[in-house]
């Protein structure tokens, strides 16, 4: 057996012993940060190790430095598990090793985005026109949504801001919603627009942009504008009216982006997609396939109705790249060049599961989060959104007890929730986003919070005591 091979089998003996140990361990990281350095900081060798050994050090750094992400009861920072098959793709993206830049370095990854894509518009019912890139992650599908945003609305005034930069354009004004998530302000940032002149709209106590308010601003706004809305806050899981939006963005003639990172999905679900109207009346969205779609780290997606402003914002050009007039090359949508074909884990899910099994996986999620709503208040604590979708906030009484107990229940290990701060308040936030989760794990996640609840507000004896 070739030195490749034995090192792919020892790779997949230890993946293998992994991933089926996840759902008995602790949830958190067994090892802390400086356990793992004592172990992993060496001096480089001259000469090097044999590779078996590194990958055995690796391997047993695996068990001790991760965080059981891939289990069924991490409930932290809107994070999926990967779906055992799109896991199993990812290893053979890794084995091919593909450009995913052009059609001419990989027409297999090529034909297999362009296939993506379209079960992507199809799922998310928008038109077969609109044009998709796969990128690193909602970060940068909103970043090239805007970038293409900028670029049309610009145009559209008589500036070509590919070619003359922004020296001189006219002001485009960015509005975006009080609860917008913080990488709209990031994307503003690296555009240019800066993220202190983001014009922001108030929301309702669910993290709902006003549509009236937006209206009132959108009149007293000259020259070209932006709108970005929300589908799925970050903390409620609330949406923004998209259908309203969308009208008064069409009759102001301002650019409409939804930032849908994991709510956007809602629309591949008959009984979630009320939730999602008017995103098909859009002009660009942005989802993650690494969060509810359940594919390894990292796939985001970006959707634009206007494919030549998406293009010329993206598109480069240079004298020995090849391509060809009637193929698809996939870095015209996107911000990189060389960059891996995640498009393929997203393939692989997507076929096994068609739009039955997806709809499934989704509405499994939010039934899970329904139910921890349901217990926690019946356990007395306070549940501070309206549970529409997968996200449950929580409060435990005042800002420092709520604190105490998000950071308790992480310490406990059976399983894994997030802190946040909602309306001014301190929450403990439940994100339901894996497949891997099941009636078992809500239940056994519910005693554990509301059992370390009561021991930090004084209700019953830490065991042992």
């Amino acid at each position: 057996m070739s030195v490749r091979n034995v090192l792919l089998d020892e790779a997949r003996k230890a993946a293998g012993e992994y991933l089926e140990s996840i759902a008995h361990r602790r949830v958190a990281a067994p090892a802390a940060a400086d356990t793992l350095r004592a172990e992993l900081s060496i001096p480089l060798s001259e000469a090097g190790e044999p590779p078996e050994g590194v990958l055995g050090v690796l391997a047993q750094a695996g068990r001790l430095g991760t965080t059981a992400t891939q289990g069924p009861r991490y409930f932290g920072f809107v994070t999926g598990g990967s779906l055992p098959v799109a896991t199993a793709a990812d290893w053979l993206v890794s084995a091919w090793d593909q450009n995913g830049a052009l059609h001419v370095m990989s027409p297999l990854s090529a034909v297999l985005e362009d296939v993506t894509a379209g079960w992507v518009r199809t799922l998310l019912g928008v038109g077969p026109k609109w044009s998709v890139g796969f990128v690193t992650g909602g970060h940068m599908a909103n970043f090239t949504a805007m970038a293409a945003a900028r670029r049309h609305v610009l145009l559209r005034h008589g500036w070509d801001v590919e070619k003359d930069g922004l020296a001189g354009a006219p002001e485009v004004t960015l509005l975006a919603g009080q609860e917008a998530h913080y990488t709209i302000a990031t994307a503003a940032r690296l555009l240019g627009f800066g993220s202190e002149r983001i014009v922001r709209i108030p929301t309702d106590n669910q993290g709902r942009m006003d549509a009236d308010a937006l209206y009132q601003s959108l009149q007293t706004t000259n020259g070209p504008a932006i709108v970005c809305a929300q589908a799925g806050n970050v903390n409620s899981g609330a949406f923004d009216p998209i259908d309203q939006l969308a009208e008064i963005c069409g009759e102001r003639g301002a650019w409409l982006h939804v930032d849908g990172a994991f709510g956007l999905w809602a629309a591949a679900s008959p009984a979630l997609q009320h939730l999602a109207t008017g995103i098909a009346r859009a002009d660009s969205l942005a989802t993650d396939a690494h969060k509810w779609l359940n594919v390894p780290y990292d796939c985001g997606v970006v959707l634009c109705a206007h494919p030549e402003a998406h293009r010329s914002a993206m598109t480069m050009e240079a004298s020995y790249i090849e391509t060809t007039s009637f193929e698809r090359d996939a870095h015209a949508y996107v911000p990189e060049e060389s960059r891996r074909a995640r498009a393929i884990p997203v393939y692989a899910v997507l076929r096994t599961l068609g739009k039955s099994g997806l709809a499934a996986l989704l509405e499994t999620c939010c039934r899970h989060a329904r139910r921890f709503a349901e217990g926690l208040a019946e356990g007395g604590f306070e549940i501070l959104n309206d549970v529409v979708l997968n996200q449950v906030l929580v409060s435990f009484g005042d800002d420092d007890t709520t604190r105490r107990v998000f950071r308790g229940v992480q310490e406990d290990g059976t399983c894994w929730c997030g802190g946040t701060t909602w309306k001014g308040r301190a929450a403990m936030r439940i994100s339901v986003s894996s497949w891997a989760t099941g009636d078992e794990d809500v239940e056994l996640s519910l005693s554990a919070i509301t059992t370390v609840a009561r021991q930090v507000r004084g209700r019953e004896p830490a065991p042992g005591a």
